[in-house]
Parts: C-alpha cells; sequence; structure tokens
C-alpha cells in the first residue's frame, strides 16, 4: 500500500499552491483576464495552468509551512502582491480612459454616456472608445502575455515568504495616482490643444461677426475637428501605452 506523510504532501503542493494564489490574484483585478465574459472555473484553470508552466523558472524559493501565522502572512503575500500588479495594470486602461473623458469635455460629448461593464459605471461615449482601443492594442502587442511573465519575474523581486507591506512599500503603490493624471493628460494633449485653438477661433468668429449663431455652428464645428483629431491621433497612441505599461510591471520586477 503507497502511503504519503504530511510532509511529502506539502513539498509536492506548496511549490505550486503559492505561484497559482498569485497569479490567481492577477486574474482578479487585470484588465481583459477579469472580465465577466471569461468564468470563474476558467480563471482558476489557466491560474493552475501558468503556475504548473512556472515551476520550471521557480526553483529555489523558500518553503513556507502552510500551518500558522506564516502560512496566513504568506497567503496574504502572494494574492496582494498578485492583485496590486492587476492593479497597476488597470490604471494604465484608467489613464488612457480618464484621457478620453477630458477629450470628450472639450468636444462636447461629454451628455453620450454608456456603461461600462469593465468598471462597472458610466463612462462617456470618447471614454469608452479610447478604453476598447487600448484594450485591442493590449491584445495587438502581447500584452496579457507580458503581465503574466511580470507575474512570474515578480518572485525574483518578491520571493515566497516575504512581508506584503514591505513589498507594496518598495513598489509605491500610492504614488501611482500622481502619475495617472499626469499620464492622461500626456495622451490627451495634443486633442486638448487642437480643441482649444478651434474653440479660439470660434470666439474670434463670434466677435467679428456678431450676427453669426456661434452656437448653431459651434457644435458641429467642434464635433468634425475632435473626430478628425482622434482620427490623426489614435495611430500614435500605441507608444504611450506601451512606455506605461512597461513602467507599471518594472516596478514589480525590481525596478523603479
Amino acid at each position: 500500500m503507497v502511503s504519503f506523510t504530511e510532509a511529502q504532501l506539502m513539498a509536492w503542493v506548496t511549490p505550486i499552491l503559492w505561484p497559482f494564489l498569485r497569479v490567481l490574484g492577477l486574474f482578479t483585478t487585470a484588465p481583459l483576464f477579469s472580465s465577466r465574459a471569461i468564468p470563474i472555473r476558467a480563471r482558476i484553470g489557466l491560474a493552475f495552468m501558468v503556475a504548473l508552466s512556472a515551476q520550471a523558472t521557480l526553483d529555489g524559493q523558500p518553503r513556507v509551512d502552510m500551518n500558522g501565522l506564516a502560512g496566513i502572512g504568506t497567503l496574504a503575500q502572494q494574492v496582494g502582491i498578485g492583485m496590486a500588479i492587476g492593479f497597476g495594470v488597470r490604471l494604465v486602461f484608467a489613464a488612457v480612459e480618464l484621457a478620453g473623458e477630458l477629450v470628450g469635455l472639450q468636444m462636447g460629448l461629454n451628455f453620450a454616456s454608456f456603461f461600462n461593464p469593465m468598471t462597472n459605471a458610466q463612462s462617456s461615449a470618447i471614454s469608452t472608445f479610447m478604453g476598447n482601443i487600448a484594450t485591442l492594442l493590449f491584445i495587438v502587442i502581447n500584452g496579457h502575455l507580458t503581465i503574466l511573465m511580470a507575474v512570474i519575474k515578480s518572485f525574483d523581486a518578491f520571493p515566497i515568504g516575504g512581508s506584503l507591506f514591505e513589498a507594496l512599500g518598495r513598489v509605491r503603490m500610492h504614488e501611482l495616482g500622481a502619475d495617472l493624471f499626469a499620464s492622461a493628460l500626456w495622451i490627451a494633449l495634443p486633442m486638448i490643444g487642437l480643441l482649444m485653438f478651434v474653440n479660439l477661433a470660434l470666439g474670434i468668429i463670434s466677435r467679428v461677426a456678431p450676427q453669426m449663431n456661434i452656437y448653431a455652428i459651434g457644435f458641429p464645428v467642434t464635433l468634425t475637428a475632435g473626430m478628425a483629431g482622434i482620427a490623426l491621433v489614435l495611430p500614435m497612441m500605441e507608444q504611450p501605452l506601451l512606455a506605461l505599461l512597461e513602467r507599471m510591471l518594472s516596478l514589480f520586477a525590481g525596478g523603479r
């Protein structure tokens, strides 16, 4: 009769369990993976496959006993780091969506709102459109594979058995909020400048020709200029999206 001891079972289970929990935490918050279109069972199965496939590169990780406070602390560390990585990637999409909100405000399209299933909130038409374009770019540039590589590389910077608060302190997640607004303004700056120039031209026209109903022609002109500007700016959105994604993921690979 074949028998196993508890020590043998823990030696077999723990090398897969901790990466599985970190990847599962990533799938909870990361864009695309956290979509409601992906069933929970599929996420769990995919997280297990990723953890199992990564065993060859995770050799030498410290062993932590699952019984006791050390096991509970390690569990919180794995889930917390995985969720932090997903949240960092989500900030990249939030910056693009915030840029869309700023552009929509300048175009006068913020009143056209739709329900966004990714954020469970109302989003303007331009914000939803730019968020969808960012999602498509994310897939085209293999961003979904990049964040899987990042979560595996994070075991070098944040090994198993460390402190969750120490890891979050090194990453300094609380400072990423300022980067969110700065990045959104960086992406939306060309469109904001174009629309400010259009509004300035309309203001000069209203002063030169007071008999012209500027409110009747202002909205179509602003909308047309905004659409043309979006068509010109969208092909250039790949570079800022890549730069933001690389910066966010480098925080969890030990960089800054």
